[in-house]
């Protein structure tokens, strides 16, 4: 009988040991995540935002590039799970122009506009004929004729989206400003230390890659009323994916914003979340 009970503990020990002995710590599953990001700011956020991923059983891995047309290509075809790169006009320009499913969970941050220059310190000192270069990206064009707009160097045409807008809906020009768009936005900072006597607007990511105080060295720079709201891209399948939204709710809990507020002194502001 003795030795029928000894049988039966090592029995239930065993058991219990294959099952963890009652303790369910070991029972949670890590949900890994794959977001592709610019360098500055996006991936530096979703970095500072991995441990608090982690609390929540994510795994998130960060894919950085460094031109806006990878990451959308790679979202569609799968290698990711979500972006955070763009704001919400050129991700609705990609959908229209190429054809994406996509959508997106929310916003987490504006990276307002600015125009710099080499030489030229003050709007006053603009002179006649003054070039102004800005990207290729069609979705930025609004947003930088609106900001000219803004400083009372040119006027658009009042029945024209502003966030639409291009070079000829320009009806009136002053100082007869001269528009160049056949830059990658990446090369912007170069084109800035290049052409001495030019204005060039620079998307504050690019800026900031290249040592420019968006603050301090624009000659001007938008507000934070702007609608270029940068978000969380998903397929438009996994806007309800649990991960993902859990994403977006670390991205905008206080702990992120204020990493935000602090990290980049006002270049880069916090929106949703933190009202």
């Amino acid at each position: 009988m003795k030795k029928a009970l000894t049988f039966l503990s090592v029995f239930v020990i065993l058991v219990l040991a294959a099952c963890g002995g009652g303790d369910t710590s070991g029972d949670s599953e890590t949900t890994e995540i794959t977001v592709g990001a610019s360098s500055t700011p996006h991936a530096e956020i979703l970095e500072e935002a991995k441990p608090l991923l982690e609390e929540e059983g994510i795994s998130l891995t960060v894919e950085q590039y460094q031109d806006y047309v990878l990451p959308n290509d790679d979202l569609e075809s799968g290698n990711l799970d979500a972006n955070y790169f763009q704001h919400i006009p050129y991700l609705e320009n990609q959908i229209e122009e190429i054809g994406y499913d996509f959508d997106y969970i929310d916003g987490i941050h504006i990276e307002p506009m600015g125009v710099y220059s080499q030489n030229i310190s003050s709007i006053d000192d603009i002179e006649d004929g003054t070039e102004v270069i800005l990207s290729r990206s069609v979705a930025d064009h609004g947003r930088v004729l609106a900001l000219f707009e803004e400083q009372g160097l040119i006027t658009l045409d009042k029945n024209v989206d502003k966030v639409e807008a291009e070079v000829s809906d320009i009806v009136e020009n002053p100082l007869n400003l001269t528009f160049s768009a056949d830059v990658d936005a990446a090369l912007l900072p170069e084109q800035y230390f290049a052409e001495e006597d030019a204005l060039v607007a620079i998307n504050t990511n690019y800026a900031i890659d290249a040592d420019l105080n968006p603050l301090e060295d624009a000659l001007f720079i938008e507000g934070d009323e702007s609608p270029y709201v940068n978000v969380v891209a998903v397929q438009s399948e996994d806007t309800e994916n649990e991960a993902l939204n859990t994403l977006v709710d670390v991205l905008q809990s206080e702990e992120i914003q204020d990493f935000i507020l602090e990290t980049y002194d006002g270049a880069v502001v916090p929106v949703g979340g933190n009202d």
